[in-house]
């Protein structure tokens, strides 16, 4: 998301992080067996998936992030289109990996607090434009704790669409649900962070961290 600190890139000093024309040779490259250009894939698409992970399972995210990278490894070989549908494949495969693990756990992850003096004031005045504002202004550790307050699949629709700029066609292919069913978990997310968001600015009101 524009304005987001990138604080989880996985890119390495001296290097550049790969454009989407870099991203499909690397994937048509991948696919024939070049680890080189696993490589370049795996650091493009590490920080997303580790962002998603983080909203859906809390602490567990690199383990869940592991285990995703060596389904697509596995994949890779039968894997067939372009670095967008491949990215889209990638988040199905962590969120499945993420489901697996909460139901081994046989329960939800606890969300992470955010404590209420780290919101910045929206410009905006409130309201649902102003939860985008909050979320743009955040640093990314923050925004991810801040949409994991929200119930799973608000938080799962809000952190595909809203961070991670996917289309809601895109979103809607990760989350297994209809369109429509995105937009509202979206539209829903948004109203609650911005109800969360004008609680905070009322005279008196609470202190208290952000809890699930």
């Amino acid at each position: 998301m524009p304005g987001m600190q990138q604080e989880e890139a996985a890119v390495q000093p001296g290097q550049e992080a790969a454009g989407p024309r870099d991203l499909s040779t690397a994937l048509r490259d991948a696919v024939r067996g070049d680890e080189e250009s696993f490589r370049v894939l795996y650091r493009a698409l590490t920080p997303e998936l580790t962002r998603y992970a983080r909203v859906v399972v809390g602490d567990d995210a690199e383990d869940v992030v592991s285990e995703t990278w060596l389904q697509l490894a596995r994949d890779l070989p039968r894997f067939r289109g372009d670095a967008g549908r491949f990215r889209t494949f990638a988040l199905v495969v962590a969120r499945n990996r993420a489901r697996d693990l909460l139901r081994r756990k046989g329960a939800r992850v606890k969300e992470v607090a955010v404590p209420a003096e780290q919101f910045p004031e929206p410009r905006s005045g409130g309201g649902v434009d102003a939860a985008e504002e909050v979320l743009e202004a955040l640093s990314t550790e923050r925004a991810i704790a801040f949409i994991a307050t929200l119930p799973p699949a608000q938080a799962e629709a809000v952190m595909l669409r809203i961070v991670l700029g996917m289309d809601t066609a895109d979103t809607s292919a990760v989350l297994g649900r209809r369109q429509g069913a995105v937009r509202m978990a979206v539209s829903r997310g948004l109203r609650q962070l911005a109800r969360t968001l004008e609680q905070r600015q009322r005279p008196g009101g609470t202190g208290r961290d952000v809890q699930e």
